[in-house]
């Protein structure tokens, strides 16, 4: 059994913000999959899929990013999911635009839904999928930098990288995450 998060901040009002790419990469692995996110449960809205005789569950936690781990850690509980069964999605300030990048461990690197999900967790050994959204620039503060949109420029580079995150996701599917990593990476 696999759980794939997607980070963000649940309300209309953070829909498509730079924080939430972790949220829209849910919902098009989602589409992608005819997958429904209609379960309520654990701080958080979910739904499953089927592949291969496997389970696969896609989150996305409603608790505001810097308390996702009240959210994921619950529900791997709940199923049984093993630590390296859990991927992460999330934006990375230290990436530009454009860019991914997947490791299986590390530390939280001052993303907050991170630090929340190693806490609960106990451990900083789990798969992650980190989305470039690039740092601000003239002196832009970062809280409102990250809670802000894309600019029409990154749109074009932003429909590129969820297309690779999904197809990234469904790799992990069927091969391990070291392979997924030298693939998409």
């Amino acid at each position: 059994m696999k759980l794939i998060v997607g980070l963000g901040n649940p309300g209309s009002q953070y829909e498509k913000t730079r924080h939430n790419i972790g949220f829209v990469i849910i919902d098009a692995l989602a589409d992608r999959l005819g997958v429904s996110l209609n379960q309520s449960k654990f701080k958080g809205i979910y739904g499953t899929y089927h592949y291969k005789g496997e389970k696969i569950v896609l989150l996305k936690p409603l608790t505001y990013m810097n308390l996702s781990g009240e959210s994921i850690v619950p529900l791997m509980d709940y199923f049984n999911i093993e630590d390296e069964d859990l991927l992460v999605i999330y934006d990375d300030l230290d990436l530009p635009v454009g860019k991914i990048r997947l490791r299986q461990k590390g530390s939280a690197g001052g993303h907050n839904g991170i630090k929340s999900t190693i806490a609960h967790l106990g451990s900083q050994n789990f798969n992650r999928l980190r989305i470039g959204i690039d740092r601000p620039v003239n002196g832009m503060s970062v809280p409102d930098y990250v809670l802000g949109r894309f600019s029409k420029e990154d749109q074009g580079e932003l429909d590129k990288v969820i297309s690779a995150c999904v197809e990234a996701c469904e790799t992990w599917f069927d091969k391990p995450f070291l392979e997924v990593m030298n693939k998409f990476n």
